[in-house]
């Protein structure tokens, strides 16, 4: 992943838990609900799926890449930002180091500046919602 990109945010966060855990959790509706937002997420290139996001509605996604336990892309909101999420999971040790790269705002559009600052802001306190997840599964 790019790190030299400004209309992307990067963020990575490491959990002491297998690679196979970290991909159930980003894979797993029921998961996936507890540490980000509700939605039917799915590992299958096209599947298209919404994103439960509170104030700001429900976000359209779907799925662009899928390599199991390695990296997860998907489109979201499109029409809107029309940006893309990338999840790269690398093993670390026992546990797994897990990336994320939210790209594609359009830097030119208030509505694209303020996504990127405002996300970028939060992703890194919602990654660090995945280990308790996983700590509470029993993962």
């Amino acid at each position: 992943m790019s790190t030299t990109d400004p209309a992307a945010i990067h963020c990575d966060q490491f959990i002491a838990h297998p690679p196979a855990a970290v991909w159930k959790v980003l894979t797993d509706p029921e998961l996936h609900a507890k540490w980000w937002a509700a939605g039917d997420v799915r590992p299958v290139v096209g599947h298209s799926f919404t994103l439960d996001m509170g104030a700001w509605g429900h976000q359209g996604c779907e799925v662009l890449a899928v390599e199991p336990e390695k990296l997860l892309r998907y489109s979201f909101a499109p029409g809107t930002l029309d940006s893309t999420i990338t999840w790269e999971l690398r093993p670390e040790g026992t546990g797994t180091r897990l990336f994320l790269e939210h790209a594609g705002f359009d830097l030119d559009s208030p509505l694209g500046k303020s996504a990127l600052e405002g996300m970028g802001r939060g992703w890194p306190g919602i990654l660090k919602r995945v280990e308790a997840v996983l700590a509470a599964a029993g993962s």
